[in-house]
Parts: C-alpha cells; sequence; structure tokens
C-alpha cells in the first residue's frame, strides 16, 4: 500500500497539487479536527465510492492510519488504483505540522 507523510502532504496542499483529500473517520471526529477533506466515514465507503476521484491521486486519513488503511483495501477491491495512505492519521499531523490542532 502507497503511503505519503504529514510533510509529504502539506507540500501538496502549498503546492496547490490537484489531488483529493478523503477523511474517513466518524463525523463527530471530523468535527473536532480537519485537514479539509472530504468526510466519507469508513462504514460508508463503498456507498460513497462514486465521490471518489479515479483520475487524480488520492489520500485517504483517519486518526492514526488504521482505517484509512482499511478503506484503501476496500476501494482497490472495486478497482481504484490512485489512492494512497496518511502515514500516521491527524495524529501524526498534530505532532509534526500543527500542535495547535485538537485531537481527542
Amino acid at each position: 500500500m502507497k503511503e505519503v507523510s504529514v510533510e509529504e502532504l502539506k507540500n501538496k496542499i502549498d503546492n496547490n497539487e490537484d489531488f483529493q483529500l478523503i477523511d474517513v473517520r466518524e463525523p463527530f471526529e471530523y468535527e473536532v479536527s480537519n485537514l479539509n477533506g472530504l468526510n466519507i466515514p469508513l462504514s460508508g465507503i463503498l456507498i460513497e465510492a462514486d465521490k471518489i476521484a479515479k483520475d487524480k491521486p488520492v489520500i485517504v486519513q483517519c486518526r492514526s492510519g488504521k482505517r484509512s488503511a482499511q478503506a484503501i483495501m476496500l476501494l482497490e477491491q472495486q478497482g481504484f488504483d490512485n489512492l494512497a495512505n496518511l502515514k500516521g492519521g491527524i495524529l501524526a499531523w498534530k505532532e509534526e505540522i500543527d500542535p495547535e490542532l485538537d485531537v481527542y
């Protein structure tokens, strides 16, 4: 499974690269803090797979990287081949990029 670090994600954001960020946490988690990705909880990832781009890179994130890895495995079985997991999830983002970010 392809992974990107939080530093790589920040560079993509800073450089206005064309990619999609999918946050597979639950809505209440997304409300606490998010990186402006599209919120599709893991439980609904296959139902809402049509919202996920197939024509550009997609980074999938969650709190720690475990749920996003599950989501990627499910989506790859549906034919997606443009997905990368955010290593360490939003916890790594807080630790390495934005210490002020609220996480639980």
